[in-house]
């Protein structure tokens, strides 16, 4: 099959601006019509056409790279043919008694070809497939798909139109996010006043979700000796027993790809060069160190995400998923990755009760903060907030869970925003 590819870049292209220092009177008007010309020209060609999206094969070229879309965070595609072939083998993965029955078969199938797709489209590095995707009618994409020559699998066209017909009436609320209200509603936005929670301040609410995954008395040198801890083991063994039954396998999908990434000896490198890069010494405090000190924004909430964020899962996720008897957990355990401590509370990592955290650092954020919850109250009721990086599901907050949180608050914010302006006739 041959390869459909769009050699797309970015649309900021400054080598037509120039023109205008060279208009004159007698020709400035000729100019300007070449100029404008080139412009719609060079944006038509950065278009994608909805033909081109739904179309297996076609790799989406930006900056002369492929775009790349994945599955689990991940798990990392160029095209949806090889999506295709991906489902196919995760289908047929178990064999013998631990295989999947026809019914599981088809159910895993659908789900990974609806999430596929939907990490295709809405990419975290372009917003030319989504863009594409909604500026087109129900009837046309129903068109374009039935105007496909290439082999797709059973419900291909259902999960695409499942697809748009989300994203025409949903707001992806990330720190890049093309909307300014969907980036002031991500965790990721900085607090220029900080936010207090929990008897102490910091940067944004990611610093806090993150930090918190630390127990107060963890120190950089406990970090340092358990990063070396891992460096020694052979983990290939570990991941295989997590990889061989599906029962635990698909609960545990992002998770699982998560270790298989953080755990290899580069991965486990870079986290020790990076606490060192800070310059925090072996005595300072995990927490500590993430809270707002005597400057802002120590750490910005991207290094809050991939080094400490990303560190905190590694170990509290091993912890979950090691036998009881895996000197690892032991060693884990000492160094209270067994759980979330906070105050006198202690939950554990994946827990209901750890998760409904979030919905309360955002009654801080959107109820007691009128900056944050004026922005929340302005999105009317009829769009959806979403929440879609690259099909990556936390198992710290799953992303449904995440998602509902975000709308339930919306609903707190604009109730409180309702009560105070009757309040305020009634004292008139």
């Amino acid at each position: 099959m041959s390869t459909n590819a769009l050699s797309l870049s970015g649309a900021n292209d400054q080598r037509i601006l120039p023109a205008r220092r060279y208009f004159s009177i007698n020709n400035g008007l000729r100019l300007l019509s070449c100029a404008l010309l080139l412009c719609t020209a060079y944006l038509q060609a950065q278009q994608i056409s909805l033909q081109a999206l739904v179309t297996p094969s076609t790799t989406i070229m930006k900056d002369g790279h492929p775009l790349t879309y994945a599955l689990h965070g991940f798990i990392e595609f160029k095209s949806l043919t090889e999506l295709f072939s991906y489902i196919d083998s995760q289908t047929h993965r178990w064999k013998g008694p631990l295989a999947l029955d026809p019914a599981q078969q088809q159910a895993l199938a659908s789900e990974l070809l609806r999430r596929g797709i939907e990490s295709r489209v809405i990419s975290m590095i372009d917003e030319r497939p989504l863009e594409t995707l909604i500026t087109h009618t129900e009837p046309e994409l129903r068109t374009a798909l039935a105007h496909l020559h290439e082999p797709t699998p059973p419900g291909y066209a259902d999960a695409f139109l499942a697809v748009q017909k989300k994203w025409k009436h949903s707001l992806n609320c990330w720190s890049a996010a093309p909307s300014i209200p969907a980036r002031v509603l991500s965790n990721w936005y900085p607090i220029e006043e900080g936010i207090t929670l929990y008897g102490a301040t910091y940067d944004s609410t990611e610093h806090f979700w993150q930090a918190v995954k630390y127990h107060p008395d963890i120190t950089l040198a406990a970090l340092a000796d358990l990063l070396a801890q891992f460096e020694q083991r052979d983990w290939i063994p570990w991941l295989a027993r997590l990889d061989g039954d599906p029962k635990l396998y698909l609960p545990n999908a992002y998770s699982i790809e998560f270790l298989r990434h953080n755990l290899t000896l580069d991965r486990l490198h870079w986290f020790h060069d990076e606490l060192q890069r800070h310059g925090l010494g072996p005595a300072d405090r995990a927490r500590i160190a993430q809270q707002r000190g005597t400057a802002p924004f120590r750490f910005t909430a991207f290094e809050e995400k991939v080094l400490w964020g990303d560190l905190a899962d590694l170990f509290h996720l091993v912890y979950t998923l090691s036998p009881p008897d895996d000197p690892m957990r032991r060693a884990l355990n000492d160094r209270h990755f067994d759980a979330i401590y906070l105050g006198d509370r202690k939950m554990p990592f994946i827990s209901e009760e750890f998760r409904s955290l979030m919905l309360e650092i955002w009654k801080v954020k959107y109820l007691e903060m009128p900056r944050f919850g004026d922005v929340i109250t302005s999105i009317p009721l009829e769009i959806h907030l979403s929440h879609f990086l690259n099909d990556g599901d936390s198992p710290d907050i799953p992303i449904p869970i995440y998602i509902d949180y975000l709308n339930q608050i919306r609903l707190l914010a604009i109730s409180q925003r309702k009560s105070a302006i009757q309040n305020s006739s009634k004292a008139k």
